[in-house]
């Protein structure tokens, strides 16, 4: 009988900001709901028509594009990243009355309470290149590296390679250092 050992990563992947702090990114996600919503951060990317200098586009699309890329990384992080990644707070009078993750969802609580209700974005703010590093990041992550996924995510969490028995080739380096494929000599 085979049998084969599958590795499932338990724990987050996690984003250093330096002062701006760090995200965490669930272990795993299931390829559908990972393909669904990065399908829709590339309908958002298609409405650029290609154009890269950031002073000709039109700024509507430019944010419609941005929300995109934002929506689809909080929906991989884990629910204390995502509440401090995605923020839309209503406030009446002063006062917080409710917060959600997207602003759909704030303006129709505004819209319940009434005219004198405001929704207020109370994301974390971060630089766009760091933005679009965290979205290729994210990609290669849960994407088995590819820039572009065509598969489902089973490659968002590699095992690292077991140690097996040494390769035939001698390593240029007379160091002792273990890796997998070499022996220490």
């Amino acid at each position: 009988m085979a049998t084969r050992e599958l590795a499932a990563r338990t724990e987050p992947h996690v984003a250093s900001m330096g002062d701006l702090g760090k995200l965490e990114f669930v272990p795993e996600v299931f390829g559908d709901e990972f393909l669904d919503s990065y399908n829709k951060v590339q309908e958002a990317q298609s409405a650029l028509g290609g154009e890269e200098d950031l002073t000709k586009m039109d700024p509507d699309t430019l944010r419609l594009v941005y929300g995109a890329m934002r929506h689809f990384l909080g929906t991989l992080m884990t629910p204390e990243s995502a509440e401090r990644w995605l923020r839309f707070e209503v406030v009446n009078a002063g006062k917080l009355v409710d917060h959600f993750r997207t602003r759909t969802e704030a303006e129709a609580k505004a819209a319940e309470i009434g005219p004198t209700a405001r929704v207020q974005d109370k994301s974390m703010r971060i630089p766009d290149r760091v933005l679009v590093d965290l979205l290729e990041w994210v990609t290669e992550l849960y994407g088995g590296g590819n820039d572009r996924p065509t598969t489902p995510s089973s490659g968002s969490s590699r095992a690292s390679r077991r140690a097996g028995t040494a390769g035939k080739a001698s390593s240029p380096s007379k160091a002792s250092t273990r890796t997998a494929g070499r022996s220490s000599r």
